[in-house]
């Protein structure tokens, strides 16, 4: 690591300025992973994950979409972007975890890394919300960039 880059040459926060960047088509892919107590996950999959307040996979992908697009309202010298995609997936590992994968896209000067960890927190809050009348025992175990490309350094977790 060689400096933070959100300081100016004063140590001041700073917007990273990107004006002398090549668009390039840049993506990345976060995920988060919920645990449910045994007996709430049972109930919410005899259900179809549907409940009272609506599907909950499906409230959950919108949500983490729509937080995606406000990325940088969120956060604080975040380049405001008009994301080209964003998608949101959840399923059930073999694990009986809830995984969330959210991926974004854009050709721009920056990344989407954020875009794509926000979507990703975003969903995962969302599913806590919609099923924390029947439990406060739930926990969301990770939230982790898993890919990025198309920057100056392309990541990928192992």
């Amino acid at each position: 690591m060689t400096t933070l880059s959100h300081l100016n040459k004063n140590d001041q926060p700073a917007i990273v300025d990107v004006s002398k960047k090549k668009i390039t088509c840049r993506k990345a892919t976060a995920q988060a992973i919920l645990i449910l107590p045994k007996q709430l996950l049972e109930a919410l999959q005899r259900d179809d994950f549907k409940t009272k307040k609506g599907s909950v996979f499906q409230t959950a992908i919108i949500a983490g979409i729509m937080a995606a697009k406000k990325t940088g309202e969120l956060i604080p010298l975040c380049h405001p972007l008009g994301l080209d995609n964003c998608t949101v997936d959840i399923e059930l590992n073999d694990n009986q975890e809830i995984v969330i994968l959210c991926t974004a896209s854009i050709e721009a000067k920056t990344g989407v890394e954020m875009e794509a960890l926000t979507g990703a927190s975003v969903a995962a809050l969302t599913i806590y919300d919609m099923c924390k009348a029947l439990s406060h025992d739930i926990v969301i175990k990770e939230i982790k960039l898993m890919e990025k490309t198309g920057g100056k350094n392309d990541f990928k977790r192992k």
